[in-house]
């Protein structure tokens, strides 16, 4: 029986070239899982083992690794940091018990950090900090804490204060024990001495240890009690606090170092082992029925109990597809059946194996607080629940962003079709925010993702790993159609044809809802005039024409719809007789409540040098930006912005000419808004005039 206390689940997470993957590499080096460590920048980074990840130095899916470090199993995913893989953060901190938020000693709290804190937030994980990169220029240790606590709104706690500045940068200082991590220029991790606080630090250490002490306290009243009648609690004690206090979402240990220098890693894998919870000391994940309802029972980390384990990716590798899965408790056994509950299908567990990036170690079985793939299984999906086929209960399921771009793609010869297909089916099972469907009218495939960058790596995908060619259309941008005006109206629907016809009369209200509530149906009918039988009907007609509205053919949303009257044939009338009516009055009403085109709105951050602030502000407010802020920084500005998504296609080519190279900028979906008449007259005639070329 494996002693969980010695299992550690974390994640690495930041913004894009923060050095998530380089300290994982580290940690590998330390933990002695590698023994040469490879560079993000030559592309040789163990976690980054895509081609499309080496060649642009970014991390573009998460990668699972497991290492061991005084004793604790390490169970760690590396995530990516770039805003259109979001995804993939969002799904591994879903399964994760603690994590690392990697920060840029220059950069600061960045964009994409905000977003990772605040999923990590909302899926509760406790996390330690980690201010990378200290031996850069305009590196600022303090800086980058007060940045912590006004942008993410979090409480730091100072764990280690660093000795020199940027090139002058040679270790840590450990404010609890008040010894000095120094490291020699040799870049070997395990060369380094231990000696005294630096005489021009001490003062310094003492501020931040009694505030470290002072906050800690707090934690427990009896050791406050003695703290405040003078008596300092012993460095086992302090540690305790810390680790209660860490896991209650508290306070965040903050540990600072330079990854690609070697410098203060060791402390932060210290800090994993003391600070961070083992699967057992984490809130138990909710269960929920069928229907989605939660049922009161927790899916609790024990090794005894049913089994509980959540699909959290799926990957497709030359063996076929693995399938990562997060145990919750009970265990798995190679040959044994698992049900799976939202396809109320059971399935053979085939092989099973530890993950070491993209090499792998069988293993004959798991338990509770594993995260491992396993090989074979054949219906499941990311946020799909494996079970005790005899004690069935699904956890809590993921939910994941709508795509806000699309592009048409075709194969280059008729060949590539099958082809396409069966790689298309994969990768929408290995990414779900990435979709594909299909043009009714054209025949054409369409591709929809997060963004410009998303959909351009999906397109390599397909080319190199699936040897699929493919020409690719302009990029569309996924538009909504509302309405903004009330209509009373009514709809007769009368058909003879020899026999019993079809009759159904209906009365209603179309009108505007708030935004975000999509599509409401309600019946006030009274006195039977339409049969209680035939609501759900009238319901569905207006349903199956939301997905093409009346102005450019774009999915309706938000809009009411109040069936009030109507009236009915005691013979002719029939479900179907009322779901024509519905629809043919979708299109008789909804181009008289003054419909209106909305636009999906981007939230973009851009760094920009100081000299060229005003270019990329004057080019925001040309592309349709609203400025929402200016922060000044060591080396630049960061411009917080809101921009319609179809304004921004190539904008970083226009960015990098304005900034000569130097600037740089991510970008979210934000919410959707009003299009001005201009614009929204040239969608319309974008769209007829793709049509009449059909």
């Amino acid at each position: 029986m494996t002693d969980l206390s010695h299992y550690r689940n974390i994640g690495i997470f930041a913004h894009v070239d923060a050095g998530k993957t380089t300290t994982t590499e580290r940690i590998l080096k330390l933990t002695g899982k590698i023994h040469k460590i490879g560079e993000v920048h030559d592309g040789a980074a163990t976690t980054d083992f895509m081609e499309q990840e080496q060649e642009r130095g970014i991390t573009i899916q998460s990668a699972a690794t497991t290492c061991f470090w005084n004793d604790h199993r390490f169970n760690i995913i590396d995530t990516p940091g770039h805003v259109d893989f979001t995804i993939e953060v969002y799904r591994s901190l879903k399964v994760l018990d603690g994590g690392i938020g990697v920060f840029c000693g220059s950069g600061g709290v960045e964009p994409q950090s905000e977003t990772n804190w605040r999923y990590a937030n909302d899926s509760k994980v406790a996390r330690v900090i980690y201010i990378n990169k200290l031996d850069r220029i305009g590196a600022d240790f303090y800086r980058v804490v007060k940045q912590v606590k006004d942008v993410l709104a979090a409480e730091p706690l100072v764990m280690t204060l660093p000795i020199g500045r940027e090139d002058g940068f040679v270790g840590v200082v450990d404010i609890l024990t008040r010894k000095a991590w120094i490291w020699d220029d040799s870049g070997d991790p395990m060369k380094y001495t231990i000696s005294d606080v630096p005489t021009d630090m001490v003062e310094d250490v003492e501020k931040w240890r009694h505030e470290l002490i002072e906050k800690v306290v707090e934690q427990d009243d009896d050791v406050m009690e003695k703290y405040l009648e003078g008596e300092e609690p012993d460095i086992d004690t302090i540690k305790r606090l810390i680790r209660k206090g860490t896991i209650k979402l508290d306070f965040f240990p903050t540990y600072c170092g330079s990854s690609f220098k070697n410098k203060g890693v060791q402390l932060v894998l210290d800090a994993v082992v003391d600070y961070l919870p083992n699967p057992t000391e984490v809130n138990p994940q909710p269960e929920v029925d069928l229907e989605g309802h939660e049922t009161g029972e927790f899916a609790v980390v024990d090794p005894g109990r049913p089994l509980r384990a959540l699909a959290f990716k799926i990957m497709d590798d030359r063996y076929g597809a693995l399938t990562f899965l997060r145990i919750y408790s009970g265990r798995i056994e190679k040959g044994t059946t698992v049900l799976n509950t939202y396809t109320g299908k059971t399935e053979r567990i085939g092989r099973i194996v530890e993950m070491h990036a993209n090499t792998r170690q069988e293993v004959d079985s798991c338990q509770a607080g594993d995260i491992v793939a396993v090989l074979g299984m054949k219906n499941v999906q990311t946020g799909h629940t494996l079970c005790d086929p005899d004690k069935p209960a699904t956890l809590e399921p993921m939910v994941f962003p709508d795509p806000v771009i699309s592009i048409a793609i075709a194969p280059k010869d008729k060949a590539g079709n099958e082809k396409m297909g069966i790689a298309l089916g994969k990768m929408v099972q290995e990414d779900p925010s990435f979709h594909v469907g299909t043009d009714e009218d054209s025949g054409e495939t369409i591709l929809k993702g997060m963004g410009e960058l998303h959909l351009d790596i999906k397109i390599d995908i397909l080319k190199r790993t699936h040897g699929v060619e493919v020409i690719v259309g302009k990029p569309q941008v996924a538009y909504r159609e509302t309405i903004t005006r009330r209509v009373e109206d009514e709809y007769t629907h009368k058909k003879q044809s020899g026999g019993s016809g079809q009759f159904a009369k209906i009365n209603y209200i179309i009108e505007p809802s708030e935004t975000g509530t999509g599509f409401q149906f309600e019946s006030t009918v009274t006195g039977g005039n339409v049969p209680r039988e035939y609501w759900p009907a009238v319901e569905k007609g207006f349903k199956s024409m939301l997905d093409k509205g009346t102005m450019a053919g774009f999915p309706c949303v938000d809009f009411k719809v109040t069936l009030t009257d109507g009236g009915f044939h005691a013979v002719d009338s029939s479900s179907l007789a009322f779901e024509i009516a519905a629809k043919a009055a979708f299109r008789q009403t909804v181009p008289k409540c003054a419909p209106q085109l909305m636009e999906p709105i981007m939230k973009v951050d851009t760094f920009s040098p100081d000299a060229n602030v005003g270019d990329v502000i004057g080019d925001l407010n040309r592309r349709r930006g609203m400025i929402k802020s200016q922060d000044a920084g060591a080396t630049g500005v960061r411009i917080k912005s809101e921009v319609p998504l179809s304004e921004m296609f190539g904008y970083i080519g226009d960015l990098r000419t304005m900034t000569s190279g130097r600037g740089q900028f991510s970008m979210e979906f934000s919410h959707y808004s009003p299009c001005p008449k201009n614009v929204a007259d040239a969608v319309i005639k974008e769209v007829s005039d793709r049509n009449a070329a059909k």
